[in-house]
């Protein structure tokens, strides 16, 4: 390894060393020593982007605010940052904080259905908001400071699960690659949704926390993760695959080793399956315990336009369908073929196969139980890897081996896309107008 690169990585931060920063950005020999110097501290590298990716949907959120937002949605003639921070499913936590939830299930006073009310919403995000604001902050305040910290633990997260498998020795090629992956992740166009009080950040930490036990194999750590997240996103279904493939592959390469397979694990294994398979139905027990209606959870759910009853992804169907007829579901079809070949492939082949199976298992659950709504872009910040695909065909690697000489060129350009795409979703769906908009 060269020389520049064993230089501490604090030089590449702070433009000491042989010149300036941004004198050394511009040519390919300042690049290359800033990129060896930045793989030498990936933590700090990860966080700093990541405080770069704050700063950029800051001001999104303030185009949005200055340029965007509609008076009417938010009471008076100059809309705020601070205006935008707290619409949208804001309203809902912020009710959760101040009030709980509601006994009994609220009901449509015309045809007494259950409607419209905070147990469509898990626990644990507006709960952690609470305990913040006893120390003096407000309920904006409390969740964005929340957020930006569980971002940063999240991204750090994030690196040493793309940078994490059981057996292979880790290469140059492929710390480089989860380095640039974990980057790409912090300017997901969505990611603007971190600066408001959702559980977006609180989801993605504990996902990839998950993840990476599972990945190192401490099963009882799983299990301990897996109870949280059962009260944060109900996203159990994907990660109990994820437990059961990684399970199956381990037994497969220990018979095939001349090992007893899983000796000695079974408890821990029982143990991080129950809990997984009570992470999946805490909440909607909770709910219907505590209303007295067993299904109140999905009838609730129901009530917000969800209908599980039709089957699964018949509506993402019916929808392309409606749009642009037998062209819009070809397209649909190509566009999950692509990904899943991408997945499968060599772009997705240098991933974990836990990260795989989640890269799989995820996005695809969504589709299945979620109907067409703008909150999908929002649900796929939980799909890490697809930010590891990005950087792959970004770079160009083949499981993990040689990049292309201008791959940092290429991955300025995808920053720059989704950089533009922050600003895009930022402006369309995060502002709000009374009688048009879509939700975030």
């Amino acid at each position: 390894m060269a020389q520049a690169e064993l230089a501490p990585a604090t030089e590449a931060v702070t433009g000491t060393g042989r010149g300036p920063l941004l004198r050394r950005l511009a040519t390919s020999a300042g690049r290359h020593e800033l990129a060896g110097r930045a793989l030498q501290r990936p933590v700090l590298t990860i966080l700093a982007v990541y405080a770069v990716s704050r700063v950029v949907a800051l001001a999104a959120l303030w185009v949005a605010a200055t340029w965007f937002q509609n008076p009417a949605g938010v009471g008076h003639q100059d809309p705020t940052v601070g205006d935008l921070v707290g619409l949208w499913d804001g309203v809902w936590y912020h009710r959760i904080v101040e009030d709980g939830y509601p006994v009994p299930l609220p009901r449509d006073a015309d045809n007494g259905r259950i409607t419209y009310s905070a147990w469509a919403f898990y626990p644990l995000y507006p709960y952690l908001v609470k305990g913040l604001m006893f120390t003096g902050m407000s309920f904006e305040v409390a969740g964005v400071v929340l957020n930006l910290v569980l971002g940063a633990v999240g991204a750090v997260l994030i690196h040493a699960l793309f940078r994490s498998t059981y057996h292979a020795a880790r290469q140059p090629q492929r710390e480089r690659l989860a380095l640039v992956a974990a980057c790409l992740w912090c300017f997901y166009p969505t990611t603007s949704i971190m600066l408001k009080p959702y559980t977006e950040a609180l989801a993605v930490a504990l996902v990839a926390a998950a993840l990476l036990v599972l990945v190192r194999r401490h099963y009882l750590l799983v299990a301990a993760v897996a109870l949280p997240l059962g009260f944060t996103r109900g996203v159990a279904p994907a990660l109990g695959l994820a437990v059961l493939i990684h399970l199956g592959v381990r037994w497969r390469e220990e018979r095939a080793a001349g090992l007893r397979p899983l000796a000695g694990q079974w408890p821990r294994i029982v143990v991080m399956l129950a809990s997984v398979g009570v992470s999946a139905i805490a909440w909607p027990a909770v709910a219907g315990f505590a209303t007295g209606v067993p299904t109140a959870f999905f009838d609730v759910q129901a009530a917000w336009g969800q209908k599980p009853a039709d089957g699964p992804f018949v509506l993402w169907f019916q929808w392309a369908w409606d749009g642009k007829g037998l062209a819009g579901v070809l397209v649909l079809v190509a566009l999950a073929a692509t990904y899943v070949a991408l997945v499968l492939g060599r772009h997705g082949r240098w991933m974990s196969v836990e990260m795989r199976v989640w890269a799989l298992a995820y996005p695809f659950f969504l589709f299945a139980v979620v109907r067409p709504i703008t909150s999908m872009w929002r649900f796929l910040l939980l799909d890490m890897p697809l930010a590891a695909l990005v950087a792959s065909v970004a770079m160009r690697t083949a499981d993990g081996g040689q990049v292309v000489p201008h791959w940092k060129r290429r991955v300025a350009v995808v920053v720059v896309v989704l950089a533009g795409g922050i600003l895009w979703w930022t402006c369309s769906l995060l502002t709000y107008t009374p009688w048009g908009s879509f939700p975030p």
